[in-house]
């Protein structure tokens, strides 16, 4: 790569101790203004009007470098066992070739991560995670389990297609055979000669695809190849979407989970099972909370007033009664609904739906009120039913 290249990404570097992605002078090259940094990596943040990217991803398609949901690998004679005892999540019925919504949980319960898990083989797993160091705990947990496991992480590389041409996009770039995914599933793929694994998932509630390319020399050629098969289709280059994964109620971590919270606080009892076979980390520690219940809960709330400018960059104290009752984790205007919308984590006592309460946010105090979540598409018939 030239001098020239490298060049114009100096002026967002902090030095080797954050790395590049494979996209990243692609995503600069196509109109990235800004990066942010996610699992020690940069992630590409700013492609101009954040509603602008929002309407590009929910009336068209938008290609979105994600390279920083690295994967935890894990594979040997014990993997599948391994891979259990880290989540709390039942993974006996499985399939290669399928992927799950996981939690990976600590032996008090807390929240570690909540990654996509993709069965690649019976004794070959992979964690795609959020914005946590789940190799670091995995690599502990798998040093006094007594299992036999190797934990690393590969080289792979995801990108997000997603919107409602995705499809056509995808057709475009790899064929027909891709298109026929169903959701949360995969499929291995080779690219003249270049591994991929596509698959049906994403960060949008939007009909979409993740491309995890796994040759990392091969990221500029990709960019430019899914680029060019989606020109004819209104594709744009753009970033994750917090109005509309707001809107999906999709929680971010360290935003609105942290490993102070447990899955029965956040609404993610689905993702337990208490009464499975297998042993993991959590399950005492979960039982108890269970069985104690929870004093606090994550919710829906619609703000009055005027639209929200961007997102909030701290929690804000929800108020009743002249009492902090709870605090904002996420809020931002949503130009679909016409509504500032928000989640909250709020105290059990005041989290019965039509509560009302006022928000202290960054340009003064609001009224708000409990409504359900998610804000739209509630059962989420886009990105599963498309």
């Amino acid at each position: 790569m030239s001098q020239e290249t490298l060049a114009p990404f100096k002026k967002f570097s902090f030095g080797t101790q954050v790395r590049k992605s494979p996209f990243s002078d692609a995503a600069l090259r196509w109109g990235a203004k800004g990066f942010s940094v996610y699992n020690h990596m940069y992630i590409p943040r700013d492609f101009g009007d954040p509603v602008q990217n929002f309407w590009n991803l929910v009336n068209d398609a938008i290609l979105c470098d994600v390279a920083v949901e690295r994967q935890v690998e894990i594979t040997g004679p014990d993997a599948a066992r391994f891979t259990q005892y880290l989540s709390c999540r039942n993974l006996s019925k499985c399939q290669v070739g399928q992927c799950k919504y996981v939690l990976i949980t600590d032996q008090d319960g807390g929240v570690i991560n909540d990654p996509i898990l993709l069965k690649l083989a019976e004794d070959h797993f992979w964690l795609s995670i959020a914005d946590s160091d789940v190799l670091l705990w995995a690599k502990g947990v798998a040093a006094s389990s007594g299992m036999d496991v190797i934990v690393r992480e590969p080289d792979v590389s995801p990108l997000q297609l997603q919107g409602p041409k995705s499809r056509d996009v995808l057709r475009a770039a790899f064929g027909d055979a891709p298109t026929e995914l169903k959701y949360y599933w995969f499929m291995e793929y080779d690219w003249d000669g270049v591994p991929l694994i596509i698959s049906r998932t994403g960060w949008s509630s939007e009909l979409g695809y993740e491309i995890f390319l796994r040759d990392g020399s091969a990221g500029d050629r990709l960019w430019e190849h899914i680029m060019q098969a989606g020109s004819a289709f209104g594709l744009k280059p753009g970033h994750t979407s917090s109005i509309r994964r707001i809107e999906a109620a999709m929680l971010s971590y360290h935003a609105d989970m942290t490993l102070e919270n447990n899955p029965f606080e956040l609404g993610l009892d689905r993702l337990v099972d208490l009464e499975m076979d297998a042993d993991f980390v959590s399950r005492e520690a979960l039982s108890q909370i269970k069985k104690n219940g929870v004093s606090q809960l994550l919710v829906g709330l619609e703000l009055d007033g005027r639209h929200l400018q961007g997102s909030n960059d701290k929690y804000w104290p929800v108020i009743r009664d002249g009492q902090q009752v709870g605090k904002v984790t996420s809020a931002i205007h949503s130009p679909r609904l016409k509504k500032n919308i928000a989640l909250a984590m709020m105290a059990r006592e005041h989290t019965e739906m039509g509560t009302r309460a006022t928000v202290t946010t960054a340009d003064g105090m609001r009224n708000c009120k409990i409504v359900p979540k998610p804000f739209y598409d509630p059962k989420k018939s886009i990105a599963v039913m498309t």
